[in-house]
C-alpha cells in the first residue's frame, strides 16, 4: 500500500501572548449578563484595536481569554501594556470584585500554525505565564524580556525561575511593575515608548500615479501591495500592513508624522508612470525622524507584460531594501553605548559586506560572538548564528586559508543549530545549501536552495547557489542562467561580485577563456578585494597567452592573500565529478603559466 504523503506542516518563530479574564467563572455565577456585556465591551475598546495597532493577530478567542500572534516580542509587550492600561482606566470606577481584568503572558516560540490555531511548546510556556500573572499583569519569559529590556518604557520584577506542568525545564520569568505605571504618567510613558520604534520597522506608502489615467491605479496600488508582501518576507523586517499604510493614500504627507503615528524608523514611497510603452518606477527610502533620504532607485522598462514586469520590480526593490536597510540600522547601532544583541548583529553584517577579506571577516565575527553571548538563546541568537556561519564559509570556502575544512564543519554547525531553533529562516537554508554544495554534496545544496527559495522568492543568491552546485556536479553550462536570474532579481547585489566569478571560472573550465576573462573583470570591477577573482582571471588570461596581463592580475591577487597557492585548490575537496576536475586542472594550469607557485605536494602533510 502506498502512504499518502503527509501535509507540509508550516512553521515560525513568533512572540505569543496568552491573556485570559482572572476569576472569570466566579464573575459569571455572580452577575452572568454584565459580566459578559463589559468583557465585549473590553474586547472591542482596549483590546482588539492594541493589538492591531500593533501588528498582531488574534489567533483564537478561549471564551474567557484569547490568543494571540506577533511578528515582534517588542510589539506584543507594547499591545499588552497598552490594553491592560486601557482597561484600568475604563474600570477605575468600579468595585474591585465586580472589575473584568485580564491576566497576560507573552513568550518567544516556534510554532506550528494552521488555519485557526498555532500550537507548540511556545504557546503552552505563554499559558503558563498567563497562569501566574496578577489580575492585570503581565509576566514573560526570559527569551522576551531579553529583546523588550530598555525599548518598551516600563520596569520589569525578576520572578526568578518557574517550574510549569508539563514544560521540561525551569523558565525565567519577569513581571510588570505597575506600580511604575500611575495612570497620571500615561501620555508621557506613550511618548516614551513611540521614540523607540521597532528596529528595521517600515511602512511602504502607497505609490503615486502620474500617468495621469486613474484606470491605471490598480497597478500602481499592486506594486504597493506586492511590495509590502514581499518586503515581510525579510528575517527581522517589521512592516505595516498594507490597510494602515494606504490610510495616506492622497493625503499631503509629513514623513515624520508617519514615523511617529504606525511607530517606524523608516518610510519607502514612489511614483509609477505608464507612458506609452514605457513604464518608469522612481522609489525613495526616507529615515522617518530625520527625513533623510538613504537610498533611491530608478527603473524604466518597456511595457510587454505588466505583471511579469510588477513581481521584476518588486523582487528587485526587496533584495536592494534587505541590504539598505541593514547598513542603516548598523549605522544607528555604532552610536549605541550599550548595543544589545541585534545591535551587534547589523554591525556585523554591515562590516562583513564591505568586502570579503581576512580582516573583514575577523572583525565582523567578533560582532556576532557577542551578540551570541548577550542573547544565547532568542531571535538575537538565530541571527547570530548565522553571521558567524556566514563568516566561516566565506572565509573556508573563497579565501582558500589551510583552516578551509574546519571553518566548513563550523559553519554547518552553526547553520543546523539556527535552524533548530528556528526552521523556517531562509537565510539559515542558503547558507547550509553553501556549505554542501562547498563539500561535495552539490545535490543536498540544490535541495536546501529550493527550500530556501520557497521560503523567500526573491533570495536571489539561491539561484547563484544552485548555478554553482551544477558547475561541481559536472554541469558548467547550467551555471551562467541560474546566476543571470539571480542579477536580474538583484542587479546590485553587495556580493554580485562572487555570483559573476562563478559564470567565469565555468566558463573557464569550458574552454571559453574570451567570455571567463568578460565575467572576472566584471567581477573584479564589482568588488576589488576578493582574491579568487584575480587569480581566476590570471589563469584565464594566461591560458588566452596574454602572459603580462595574467602576471599582473597574479600580483593584485597576491597583494590581498599573499600565502596562495595552487595547492590550495587541490587540497579542497569540493566534487569527485571527473568533468569538474578535468575543468579544474584546466584552471591550474592556467595559474602556474601566470606565475601562481604550486606549493607544497599535498601529501607532504605540510
Amino acid at each position: 500500500m502506498v502512504q499518502e504523503r503527509p501535509f507540509p506542516v508550516e512553521r515560525r518563530l513568533s512572540a505569543i501572548l496568552a491573556a485570559d479574564v482572572a476569576g472569570y467563572s466566579r464573575l459569571m455565577h455572580d452577575d452572568e449578563e454584565p459580566t459578559h456585556a463589559k468583557l465585549t465591551a473590553l474586547l472591542a475598546d482596549a483590546v482588539v484595536p492594541a493589538i492591531a495597532e500593533h501588528g498582531g493577530r488574534i489567533v483564537k478567542n478561549t471564551g474567557d481569554g484569547f490568543l494571540a500572534e506577533f511578528t515582534s516580542s517588542v510589539e506584543a509587550v507594547r499591545a499588552a501594556v497598552q490594553f491592560q492600561t486601557r482597561i484600568k482606566e475604563l474600570s477605575i470606577h468600579e468595585k474591585e470584585d465586580r472589575r473584568v481584568s485580564f491576566r497576560v503572558g507573552v513568550n518567544i516560540g516556534d510554532v506550528i500554525v494552521e488555519a485557526h490555531d498555532i500550537f507548540g511548546d511556545g504557546v503552552n510556556i505563554a499559558a503558563r505565564l498567563e497562569g501566574i500573572a496578577e489580575a492585570g499583569g503581565i509576566c514573560i519569559s526570559s527569551s522576551a524580556y531579553d529583546q523588550v529590556r530598555g525599548k518598551v518604557g516600563v520596569q520589569f520584577a525578576d520572578l526568578g525561575d518557574q517550574n510549569f506542568k508539563n514544560i521540561a525545564r525551569p523558565v525565567r520569568t519577569y513581571a510588570v511593575i505597575w506600580d511604575e505605571l500611575g495612570l497620571t504618567t500615561r501620555s508621557s510613558r506613550t511618548e516614551s515608548i513611540a521614540l523607540s520604534p521597532p528596529r528595521l520597522s517600515i511602512v511602504v506608502l502607497p505609490f503615486a500615479n502620474l500617468s495621469g489615467d486613474p484606470e491605471q491605479d490598480y497597478f500602481v496600488d499592486g506594486v504597493t501591495e506586492n511590495l509590502t508582501t514581499d518586503l515581510s518576507r525579510i528575517g527581522g523586517l517589521f512592516v505595516i500592513a498594507r490597510n494602515s499604510a494606504f490610510s495616506y493614500k492622497g493625503n499631503t504627507i509629513d514623513v515624520r508624522q508617519v514615523g511617529r503615528e504606525l511607530n517606524v524608523r523608516y518610510v519607502l514611497g514612489g511614483s509609477v508612470q505608464l507612458s506609452g510603452k514605457r513604464l518608469r518606477v522612481n522609489v525613495q527610502l526616507i529615515d522617518a525622524e530625520s527625513r533623510k533620504h538613504l537610498w533611491a532607485e530608478r527603473f524604466e522598462k518597456p511595457v510587454a507584460d505588466l505583471f511579469d514586469m510588477q513581481d521584476e520590480i518588486v523582487s528587485r526593490l526587496a533584495n536592494s531594501l534587505g541590504a539598505q536597510l541593514v547598513v542603516a540600522e548598523a549605522r544607528t547601532a555604532e552610536r549605541s553605548p550599550h548595543p544589545d544583541a541585534v545591535d551587534l548583529f547589523f554591525q556585523g553584517t554591515a562590516c562583513f559586506y564591505k568586502g570579503p577579506t581576512l580582516e573583514h571577516a575577523t572583525r565582523a565575527r567578533s560582532f556576532f560572538e557577542r551578540a551570541l553571548v548577550i542573547d544565547p538563546r532568542g531571535v538575537g541568537a538565530i541571527w547570530a548564528l548565522i553571521g558567524m556561519a556566514n563568516v566561516d564559509l566565506t572565509v573556508g570556502a573563497d579565501l582558500l586559508t589551510d583552516e578551509g575544512a574546519a571553518l566548513l564543519s563550523a559553519a554547518e554547525a552553526n547553520a543546523i543549530k539556527a535552524l533548530s531553533i528556528s526552521p523556517n529562516v531562509a537565510m539559515a537554508r542558503l547558507i547550509l545549501a553553501l556549505v554542501y554544495i562547498n563539500t561535495n554534496r552539490a545535490a543536498r545544496g540544490i535541495a536546501e536552495c529550493d527550500q530556501a527559495l520557497a521560503l523567500n522568492r526573491n533570495l536571489a543568491y539561491a539561484h547563484g547557489a544552485i548555478g554553482l552546485a551544477k558547475f561541481y556536479m559536472g554541469c558548467p553550462t547550467e551555471t551562467e542562467g541560474q546566476v543571470l536570474e539571480a542579477l536580474r532579481l538583484s542587479p546590485r547585489d553587495l556580493v554580485a561580485n562572487r555570483l559573476m566569478r562563478f559564470v567565469g571560472v565555468a566558463k573557464l573550465h569550458i574552454g571559453a577563456d574570451t567570455e571567463a576573462v568578460s565575467w572576472l573583470r566584471r567581477s573584479i570591477e564589482a568588488n576589488r578585494t576578493h582574491a579568487p577573482a584575480h587569480f581566476s582571471l590570471a589563469a584565464a588570461l594566461g591560458l588566452l597567452g596574454a602572459l603580462d596581463e595574467a602576471r599582473t592580475a597574479a600580483k593584485a591577487g597576491f597583494a590581498l592573500n599573499p600565502s596562495f597557492t595552487i595547492r590550495r585548490l587541490r587540497v579542497a575537496k569540493i566534487s569527485d565529478n571527473p568533468i569538474y576536475l578535468a575543468g579544474q586542472e584546466r584552471l591550474c594550469e592556467g595559474m602556474r603559466i601566470a606565475g601562481v607557485p604550486e606549493g607544497c605536494d599535498v601529501g607532504d602533510g605540510s
